[in-house]
């Protein structure tokens, strides 16, 4: 067996840092400067302007309208432990849950006020005096 020397496998691999990469920039390809970056605000009244050269209606809803209606989809609930989708409602303590597993071995034994705590991290805490 031949021990190598850390100086020689370096420069050895020098190789590496001095070849012509393939996803290093080309510095001979042209730069284009026509790109241009809006901001938001710009894109929003070009937005407006291009839907009022369409000619639509008041009522019709677009991505900028805060009118628009509500969705049609069901609201989807969170288990208040796992953070997966909750299919199930605790009779007890109101917290959601994912499957039986969470709920034999987690919410059955929270002590009092936790579950109150869960609650009000998801915003439905009742407090009562």
């Amino acid at each position: 067996m031949s021990e190598t020397k850390p100086e020689s496998n370096a420069f050895e691999l020098s190789y590496v840092t001095t070849k012509e990469h393939c996803f290093k920039q080309n510095p001979n390809r042209p730069k284009s400067t026509n790109r241009r970056f809006k901001t938001a605000k710009q894109l929003a009244t070009d937005e407006t302007r291009y839907l009022q050269t369409k000619k639509l209606n008041i009522d019709t809803p677009t991505h900028l309208s805060i009118a628009a209606p509500p969705s049609l989809r069901p609201r989807k609930h969170y288990c208040d432990i796992t953070g997966l989708e909750g299919r199930y409602k605790s009779p007890a303590s109101s917290l959601r849950y994912h499957n039986v597993e969470i709920y034999q071995e987690v919410i059955k034994h929270l002590t009092p006020g936790v579950d109150q705590e869960y609650l009000s991290l998801r915003g439905a805490n009742v407090v009562l005096k």
